[in-house]
C-alpha cells in the first residue's frame, strides 16, 4: 500500500487524479455517494485538463476501498487511470464535498 500499513486504524488522507472520460457523467456526485456509504470526509473536484480530483480522509482500509472503487467497472464514465499520493490528515473536512 505506497509504504502505509494497510491494516491501520489512524487516520489518513488520500489524494487521487483521475484520468479518462470522467467529467461531465455524474463522476464526482458518484464518487460522493461511495465516499458517504464508507464514512469518508474530504471532496471531488474538476480539474481543468479534463481530471477529477478526489480526496478522501478516514482510516486507511476505507480509504483503500474508495480507491478501488475509482478503479473499478461501475464508475460513470470510462475511467483510464488513477494516481495517488497518501499524506497525514491536515485540518480535516466536514461531510464530503463536490467542488
Amino acid at each position: 500500500m505506497h509504504g502505509r500499513d494497510a491494516h491501520s486504524e489512524e487516520p489518513v488522507r488520500a489524494t487521487a487524479w483521475v484520468r479518462g472520460r470522467v467529467q461531465q457523467v455524474g463522476f464526482r456526485w458518484w464518487t460522493r455517494a461511495r465516499a458517504l456509504e464508507i464514512g469518508l470526509t474530504g471532496y471531488a473536484s474538476n480539474l481543468g485538463d479534463g481530471r477529477v480530483q478526489v480526496v478522501a480522509e478516514g482510516p486507511a482500509p476505507d480509504c483503500e476501498q474508495l480507491l478501488s472503487l475509482l478503479r473499478g467497472p461501475d464508475t460513470p464514465g470510462a475511467v483510464s487511470g488513477v494516481t495517488e499520493i497518501w499524506t497525514a490528515v491536515g485540518t480535516g473536512y466536514e461531510g464530503f464535498a463536490i467542488r
